[in-house]
C-alpha cells in the first residue's frame, strides 16, 4: 500500500475557493488586532515549551495497591505513638504540604498552619526543612528526592537505591518514591517519637532500623496484626495471599502507588495550552513568555514538570535550627554538600517542581517566605533582602527561629555560591509571572482522586 503524504492524501485536498476564504479570515484577524480586540501572543524566546506530559512519562499504577496505600497514608499506626500519619504533614488542604515554614511532627498539636508545639511534650528538635509537595512523584523522571537529594535511584546498588542507610538498605522497594515515603517514620521528630516513648522510637535511638526487631519490622508487625489490613494486603500482593507476612517494603510500595495516583497533576490550564486544547491568554500568556524568555526561570524550571531535577545555590533564607547532626552545634543548612561531600555543592538544593505552586507555600527549603510574591522578589535578588520580606510564615517561632544566617560572612557565602546572572524583577513582571504560575494549578490533583478515607483499619482518628 503506497504511503500517503500531506500532498497526496485526499483528506488534505482543499475545497474550491479556499484561498479567498483564508485571505478573508486573515483580514478579519488583522482588523481585530488593530482595534485592540485581540492581543498578539508574545512568543517565548530561546527556550521551547515542553511537550505535554503523557502516560509514558509515568510508571503504571496498580489500583488495588493504591487503594490500600490510601488507608496506610492516612493511618497514624505508622507513627511510633500512633498519633501522626503521612497526611498530617502532607494534606491536600495545604497543597499536599502542611502550610508551615518548618513542619511539626511529634510533639505537635493541631493541623496545617494552626499546628503548634505541645507545651507539655515539645519536640526534642525542630524539623529543619519545609515539607515538600507530592505532585507527580509517580513520574519516571523523579529519580532523586528530598531537598538535598539524599535518596536517589542507583542501579549499581543491590537495592537499586542510594540512601543514608547505605548497604543496610532493605531490598524490595519498588522505586525511589517507595523508599522516600518511609524515611519519616525513622525520624524521631517527625513520626517515630521521643526517646523511650514507644518501641519504635527506642529501636531508632539504638540504631535498629532494618532487620528483625528493627523500627521498620515493628511497624510492619503492627499492620500485619490487624485482620482488615491482612485481608487487603492478600488481595493486592500474591505472596501475602500465599502466606508471607506483611513486610515493611509492602507497606511502602502501597503508599507509593497511592501517592503516584492521587496527586498526578497533568490537567492544568498550562497543560491545556501545551496540548493546544485551550491556549493561555492575557497576563498568563505574557507571564509564560517572560518565564520562558527574559526572566530565565525555565533555565532551571524546565520540562513538563518545571524542574531540571538538579541542584542550585540560590541564596535562600535560612531560618530555624538548620540541618545538622545531633553532635553538631551550628545553625545552618549546607544543602547538597551534606550528601556528596563536594565543595561545589555547598548551599545547593533541589529544584522544586512548580506544579500547583500557588498552593504549596511557605516557600524555600526552610519555608522562610510566606507569600509567593515576596518569594519571587527575593529569589530574583536575594542580596537586596536583609530580613524576612512580608509576614512571618506559619510555624516560625520567636527568638532564634528568626535568624537568617549565623553571621554576615555565612550569608555572603550563600549568595556567593549562587553564581548566576538572574536580575531583579519589576513588580509588573512579578504580576505576570504570578498569573502564569496560577495556570499551573490542577483542581483534580489539588483535591485528590481517592480523597481522605472516613476511617482506617486501625480505628485510629484520621486528620480530616
Amino acid at each position: 500500500m503506497p504511503l500517503r503524504t500531506a500532498r497526496t492524501d485526499p483528506r488534505n485536498r482543499r475545497p474550491a475557493g479556499w484561498r479567498s476564504s483564508v485571505r478573508a479570515a486573515l483580514c478579519a484577524l488583522a482588523a481585530l488586532l488593530a482595534a485592540g480586540a485581540l492581543r498578539a501572543a508574545p512568543q517565548p524566546d530561546g527556550i521551547p515549551l515542553p511537550a505535554p506530559p503523557s502516560a509514558v512519562d509515568f510508571r503504571p499504577v496498580d489500583m488495588d495497591r493504591a487503594r490500600l496505600g490510601q488507608l496506610l497514608f492516612w493511618d497514624p499506626i505508622l507513627s511510633g505513638n500512633r498519633n501522626i500519619s503521612c497526611g498530617t504533614c502532607h494534606h491536600p488542604r495545604f497543597g499536599t504540604s502542611d502550610g508551615l515554614a518548618l513542619g511539626v511532627g511529634e510533639g505537635g498539636i493541631g493541623l496545617g498552619p494552626e499546628r503548634r508545639v505541645d507545651p507539655d511534650n515539645p519536640p526534642e528538635e525542630r524539623v529543619p526543612r519545609n515539607s515538600p509537595a507530592l505532585f507527580n512523584l509517580g513520574a519516571r523522571e523523579f529519580a532523586t528526592l528530598f531537598h538535598d537529594g539524599r535518596i536517589e535511584t542507583d542501579p549499581a546498588r543491590a537495592s537499586g537505591l542510594r540512601t543514608p542507610l547505605e548497604d543496610e538498605m532493605t531490598l524490595g522497594f519498588d522505586n525511589v518514591l517507595s523508599a522516600q515515603t518511609m524515611f519519616p517514620v525513622l525520624s524521631q521528630d517527625e513520626m517515630a517519637g521521643h526517646y523511650s516513648e514507644n518501641d519504635v522510637s527506642r529501636a531508632v535511638r539504638m540504631g535498629r532500623l532494618t532487620g528483625p526487631d528493627g523500627a521498620w519490622d515493628l511497624l510492619a508487625r503492627r499492620v500485619d496484626a490487624i485482620p482488615d489490613y491482612r485481608r487487603r494486603f492478600a488481595e493486592a500482593f500474591p505472596e501475602i495471599a500465599a502466606g508471607a507476612p506483611i513486610a515493611f517494603t509492602d507497606i511502602s510500595n502501597a503508599i507509593a502507588e497511592f501517592i503516584a495516583f492521587e496527586w498526578r497533576s497533568t490537567d492544568s490550564p498550562f497543560d491545556a495550552h501545551l496540548s493546544g486544547a485551550a491556549p493561555l491568554r492575557g497576563a498568563a500568556l505574557e507571564g509564560m513568555a517572560l518565564f520562558y524568555g527574559a526572566a530565565g526561570c525555565a533555565v532551571c524550571h524546565s520540562g513538563p514538570f518545571l524542574t531540571d531535577q538538579g541542584f542550585h545555590a540560590m541564596g535562600e533564607v535560612q531560618i530555624g535550627p538548620g540541618k545538622r547532626a545531633r553532635f553538631e552545634s551550628h545553625r545552618r543548612d549546607d544543602g547538597r554538600i551534606r550528601v556528596t561531600g563536594r565543595a561545589e555543592d555547598a548551599f545547593r538544593f533541589r529544584t522544586p517542581s512548580l506544579r500547583n505552586v500557588t498552593r504549596t507555600g511557605p516557600y524555600g527549603h526552610a519555608g522562610a517566605t510566606a507569600e509567593l510574591r515576596a518569594y519571587l522578589r527575593r529569589h530574583a535578588d536575594p542580596a537586596a533582602s536583609a530580613a524576612i520580606d512580608g509576614p512571618l510564615p506559619a510555624g516560625v517561632g520567636a527568638g532564634e527561629d528568626h535568624a537568617l544566617w549565623e553571621t554576615r560572612s555565612e550569608r555572603d557565602a550563600v549568595l556567593g555560591a549562587r553564581g548566576d546572572d538572574i536580575r531583579p524583577l519589576a513588580e509588573p513582571q512579578i504580576d505576570l509571572l504570578l498569573a502564569f504560575l496560577e495556570s499551573l494549578s490542577d483542581p483534580l490533583a489539588l483535591s485528590g482522586r481517592l480523597g481522605i478515607p472516613h476511617s482506617v483499619p486501625s480505628g485510629l482518628p484520621v486528620d480530616r
